[in-house]
């Protein structure tokens, strides 16, 4: 059945991995962690305790790279048993410190399906994660004159989409949500009644993966993100 999106007036787009690179960086910085941890841990082991840590942290600490260079230190002194070394901690101090301080990839024809849709559409982020570094990387971007409204939430279930677009007074049926994430990006919409688009990134977190089972409801998925502009 084809989705009509006659009525869309707003459409949102997520940030991480759907307009820029960001996961990749993450899988690069577990593995420099594993690199520093391996004299006390396999590797196998190192990586599943930090994703451990991170899913026991994400209610104190919430998404984004300050959270995680938090959990990592302290996966550290718990695989240690606290011998880690001032030196390593200055390490993963460092890992979390490039990972902030590196340059925005922009996923391809970012700019052109923006550059198409601004004016026709109400343009905005909607992203979870860390605020200051959410914004910077928003700003370095170069895509900041596209957007009416840029969100970042500290989670992304139904309550937080439904509060939002009641705040913004968006109508739920004139709402488009574009996403790299099933479980954060497109069912939590798809369950309010509202359209979603999702965009696969060749990389998830494993917070992040829905079971084949859980997949339902209405949604286009495309390979590409210019693929929306056949729609619109």
């Amino acid at each position: 059945m084809e989705i009509d999106y006659s009525n869309i007036k707003v459409i949102a787009f997520d940030a991480d991995d759907t307009l820029w690179v960001n996961e990749t960086y993450f899988r690069k910085a577990e593995e420099q962690f594993a690199d520093l941890l391996e004299k006390y841990e396999t590797k196998n082991k190192i990586d599943q305790e930090l994703f451990r840590m991170e899913m026991k942290n994400l209610d104190l600490y919430g998404y984004g790279i300050k959270g995680f260079v938090l959990s990592m230190i302290e996966s550290a002194l718990q695989l240690s048993n606290n011998r880690v070394s001032q030196a390593t901690i200055s390490d993963i101090l460092d890992i979390g410190r490039k990972m902030i301080l590196h340059p925005v990839e922009l996923l391809e024809g970012v700019k052109e399906v923006l550059r198409k849709l601004n004016g026709d559409y109400r343009l905005i982020v909607l992203t979870k994660g860390d605020l200051l570094d959410q914004e910077r990387k928003l700003e370095n971007s170069g895509l900041s004159k596209y957007f009416h409204h840029v969100e970042v939430l500290s989670d992304k279930k139904e309550e937080n989409y439904i509060n939002l677009l009641d705040h913004l007074e968006i109508d739920v049926k004139e709402f488009l949500m574009i996403g790299n994430s099933l479980k954060s990006d497109v069912l939590p919409i798809v369950n309010i009644g509202a359209k979603a688009v999702h965009v696969p990134f060749h990389t998830t977190w494993k917070h992040e993966e829905v079971l084949v089972e859980d997949e339902h409801g209405d949604y286009l998925t495309i390979n590409k993100l210019t693929d929306i502009l056949k729609y619109f």
